[in-house]
């Protein structure tokens, strides 16, 4: 068989391992990897053993597929002129920088027949892998994302940054509309919103608990599903699942900790598998653009209460806030 040829376009941080991992499949040639800063393509090329693009239309034509890594808000453009030159499509999530433009992306996939694969990475945490195959009629569902405040990603806010990753487990577990949705949020310390809190409830009377904070002390991942007769968990920094069932006789099992894998490396396999065996993706477009559309209901929730908090609280922020933030 011959070698499936990819590119990446964009090799900053994360696209930078994404050509590492892909550089390493044997069903799989490099051809190149693109970024407008020419010093990072040049480096990452060399790192790879492939060429330096500067233009990523210049080597559209050279491929059969690409992982986009670009800042969200290029994702439409890139991921649309891809698709038109028949190439395959990884993308990071979000999508899109809007639902609409998701759609878009979605229906053109899909006339041209053509793979389009969102880069929902805890789908393939071991932990997260787990807690899904152990999931039958969920009840109660409550998850917590938080992180240390990063220069990184601020190009959106802390709901498509890192609340979209439950919100794509919700949805993948919950077979229910939403009948009501709660939010909350706040811009902290950039002009976006920084934390967010949600209450969504669906139509089946499953509600769901999620939490996203980019200004913690320290990061925490954890998701958790309850349901008749038992208790799920996952914290995906550990790569750890517990799950509890009553009764324990007062005792609490061991979690079940999973050796070191690479959640990115898994992914971009089922990328290339996707294609080579022509089948549908593990997180297809379609399962992006419903991701992306709920984030885009809770931030306009938030939205319609941002006026109100900022004239509430003003510019005030406790000292305390700025200093850990900053530290």
């Amino acid at each position: 068989m011959s070698k499936l040829k990819v590119a990446v376009i964009g090799v900053g941080h994360l696209g930078r391992f994404h050509a590492q991992k892909l550089a390493q499949l044997d069903e799989v040639e490099l051809v190149g990897v693109v970024d407008v800063i020419p010093e990072r393509a040049d480096e990452v090329a060399r790192e790879c053993g492939t060429r330096a693009f500067y233009d990523f239309k210049e080597i559209l034509p050279l491929v059969k597929a690409v992982s986009i890594v670009v800042p969200t808000v290029h994702h439409f453009e890139v991921t649309r002129a891809a698709l038109e030159a028949g190439c395959h499509v990884f993308v990071e999530k979000p999508l899109a920088s809007t639902p609409h433009e998701a759609e878009e992306l979605v229906k053109l996939a899909d006339k041209l027949g053509l793979i389009l694969q969102v880069g929902h990475i805890e789908r393939f945490n071991p932990a997260i892998k787990k807690l899904l195959a152990e999931v039958k009629e969920p009840i109660f569902i409550e998850a917590q994302r938080v992180s240390k405040f990063s220069a990184r990603c601020l190009d959106v806010d802390v709901i498509l940054d890192l609340m979209i990753h439950d919100l794509d487990l919700v949805l993948t577990i919950v077979n229910s509309e939403i009948k009501e949705l709660q939010a909350t949020g706040a811009p902290v310390i950039t002009d976006k919103i920084d934390l967010a809190s949600v209450r969504l409830i669906f139509k089946n009377g499953v509600v769901a608990n999620l939490t996203a904070s980019r200004i913690a002390l320290k990061p925490s991942r954890s998701f958790r599903v309850y349901q008749q007769g038992a208790y799920l968990a996952a914290d995906t920094l550990e790569s750890t699942f517990t799950r509890v069932e009553l009764p324990q006789n007062g005792t609490l099992p061991e979690p079940e900790k999973f050796s070191q894998v690479d959640p990115l490396f898994e992914e971009l396999c089922a990328f290339i598998s996707s294609i080579n065996q022509g089948k549908r993706p593990p997180v297809s477009g379609e399962e992006g653009f419903e991701a992306l559309d709920l984030a885009f209901k809770i931030k306009k929730e938030i939205e319609k209460q941002k006026a109100h908090f900022l004239a509430r609280e003003g510019s005030c922020l406790p000292d305390l806030i700025r200093h850990c933030v900053s530290s």
